[in-house]
């Protein structure tokens, strides 16, 4: 089980990398944020409300993808924008949430930050994945890497994923949170850029 100088020694490693690179990304975040505006024809910064450590909701920042109103499981690919799929499927849509990781409402490596209505209503032992901050990659990201395509793929997205997806999601980050160590978050952040 992760402790509290775990918990501890991922913060003072997530601030380091933030500072190390948010310098460095501020230019191409900034362009993509430009394009995204004129692509989406709206502000080119999406904001969404997250379930972060402890249950606590949270502003997750991304760079905007889709075009309309509300989106549904199973329907994002067919409201982004042709640059907004490359985006998705680059993840460099994820990289303002770099700021995220540096004010504290995530970490680089962790269970992905979900909508109201999943990890604040787990129960029992289940709720120990609120122990950690969200993060960018993590081992259930890894797996579920292709989850828009998979979910594309039923009849009822919704469905899917809260019985089969969610419930593995669950299962795994689980076991992240328990087996927990430093040397298992780097490992993930490599995987996790050779997997790009």
């Amino acid at each position: 089980m992760i402790s509290k100088s775990q918990l501890w020694v991922k913060r003072i490693f997530d601030v380091v990398i933030a500072i190390l690179f948010l310098p460095l990304l501020i230019f191409p975040i900034l362009l993509l944020v430009f394009v995204a505006t004129i692509d989406t024809k709206t502000w080119g910064i999406y904001s969404q409300l997250r379930v972060g450590q402890y249950g606590k909701l949270f502003k997750i920042y991304k760079i905007r993808t889709l075009v309309g109103g509300e989106h549904y499981l199973g329907q994002m690919n067919s409201y982004a924008t042709s640059i907004g799929r490359f985006l998705r499927r680059s993840k460099l849509n994820e990289l303002p949430q770099l700021y995220n990781v540096l004010i504290g409402n995530m970490s680089l490596v962790g269970p992905r930050p979900d909508l109201p209505g999943f990890a604040d209503v787990l129960t029992g032992e289940d709720r120990i994945i609120l122990k950690v901050k969200p993060g960018i990659t993590g081992p259930a990201t890894l797996k579920y890497k292709r989850e828009e395509e998979d979910l594309n793929c039923q009849n009822d997205p919704e469905h899917y994923n809260r019985t089969v997806i969610w419930v593995d999601k669950v299962k795994i980050n689980k076991k992240y949170v328990q087996n927990y160590s430093f040397y298992l978050d780097l490992t993930l952040i490599v995987k996790s850029i050779l997997n790009k």
